[in-house]
């Protein structure tokens, strides 16, 4: 297993402190679902936290989508309709790791820093979690 943190300020703060921005968080959302299906959650929370944002998937440049397992990655891709070639660009989960205790930092973090490489606008993190629940954060350059 693994950990870790990651340190969320106001962009005032960030300038203060000389810290460089690489985001702001546009919207987020955690959902529930019936646990026999756990691996769904990412698309009811995807979805919620587009429609917070005022965007659709067409609008993301990236995604980064923990992948519990391949069936279950693949399954959100489809249902979301994600496109392919956006997502999981340096490998996922099942490529490099799937630490539990560091998997939110690991997703976000990698998002960003691919973002910058690309210098994209709009990306999407987004992870299923054990017992039914779905976590999804929109993040704009």
């Amino acid at each position: 297993d693994g950990a870790a943190a990651l340190v969320v300020m106001s962009e005032a703060e960030a300038a203060r402190r000389g810290a460089p921005v690489l985001a702001r968080i546009a919207s987020w959302a955690s959902v529930g679902v019936d646990p026999a299906v756990m691996g769904i959650g990412p698309v009811p929370a995807s979805r919620k936290a587009l429609e917070k944002a005022g965007w659709n998937v067409a609008d993301l440049d990236l995604i980064e989508a923990n992948e519990a397992f391949a069936a279950q990655a693949l399954a959100v891709g489809q249902e979301l309709g994600l496109d392919p070639s956006k997502v999981n660009v340096n490998g996922g989960a099942i490529a490099i790791g799937h630490p539990i205790g560091a998997s939110g930092a690991r997703v976000l973090t990698t998002l960003l820093h691919e973002m910058v490489r690309r210098d994209a606008k709009r990306g999407l993190a987004t992870l299923c979690i054990g017992g039914g629940m779905g976590i999804a954060l929109c993040v704009e350059r």
